[in-house]
C-alpha cells in the first residue's frame, strides 16, 4: 500500500442547515438528488433523471433550487458547453429540531424531513427482508437492527449520540482502498435513532 493509499479520508464536510435551506430541502425529489450526489458522486441532470426515474427538466429545476441555498454546487472540473455537472456541497447534514422552533414553516419542513427519514428506513428494511435470502451468511449476520432500553437524562443521551456518531465517522474516515477492493465489500447505510420508550413499557 502506498503512503497516499494509507492516508485516512478527510472528515466529512458537514452543514448545519438554516431555515432557508431546510424549507428548500423538504421535497421528496430534492432529498433524493442530494442523497444520490453524496453516494454516487458528481452527475449531470440527465444522469440523475435516469437514476431516479424522473425527467431532466424536473432534476434541472430542483438542482437549481438546491444550488440557490448552497446544498449542491457545480463541479468545476467537469462539464463543457451546455452540459452542467453537479455535486453535493456537503457530506453530512446536521440540525437540532429546536433550531426551528421560532419559524412554523421551517419547523414543518424539518418534521417532514424527519418523517421522510423514517419512511426511508422502513423502505430499506422492507427491501432487505424481501431479498435477504439472496445474500451470503456473513452478510445476513452483519446486517440487521438491535435496540436497548435505558433511563437517561437528555444531556447524557446527547453524549451517547455524540460518541456513537464519532465511531461512525471514524469508520467512514478510515475506510481505505483495501476495503473498497475487497470483493465482499458493498455500500451500506447505517441509521442511528433514539426515541422515548413506548408508554406501555414504562
Amino acid at each position: 500500500m502506498t503512503e497516499d493509499e494509507a492516508t485516512p479520508r478527510p472528515a466529512p464536510r458537514a452543514v448545519r442547515i438554516d431555515k432557508r435551506q431546510v424549507r428548500v430541502l423538504a421535497h421528496p425529489l430534492r432529498m433524493r438528488l442530494v442523497g444520490a450526489l453524496r453516494v454516487k458522486g458528481p452527475a449531470t441532470a440527465t444522469a440523475l433523471a435516469e437514476m431516479l426515474g424522473t425527467n431532466t427538466g424536473a432534476t434541472s429545476y430542483h438542482l437549481r433550487q438546491l444550488a440557490g441555498v448552497g446544498l449542491v454546487i457545480e463541479d468545476p472540473d467537469r462539464g463543457s458547453g451546455r452540459q452542467r455537472w453537479w455535486q453535493a456541497a456537503h457530506d453530512v447534514t446536521n440540525w437540532e429540531p429546536s433550531d426551528f422552533d421560532d419559524d412554523p414553516d421551517a419547523r414543518a419542513a424539518i418534521e417532514w424531513i424527519q418523517g421522510d427519514q423514517v419512511r426511508l428506513l422502513v423502505d430499506t428494511a422492507d427491501r432487505w427482508f424481501a431479498t435477504q435470502h439472496e445474500w451470503s451468511p456473513a452478510w445476513r449476520d452483519a446486517f440487521g437492527m438491535s435496540d436497548i432500553f435505558m433511563t437517561i437524562p437528555p444531556a447524557r443521551l446527547e453524549e451517547l449520540k455524540t460518541e456513537l456518531w464519532q465511531v461512525l465517522e471514524r469508520y467512514h474516515r478510515e475506510a481505505d482502498p483495501v476495503d473498497s477492493a475487497d470483493p465482499q465489500a458493498r455500500p451500506v447505510q447505517v441509521f442511528m435513532a433514539a426515541y422515548p420508550l413506548r408508554e406501555e413499557y414504562q
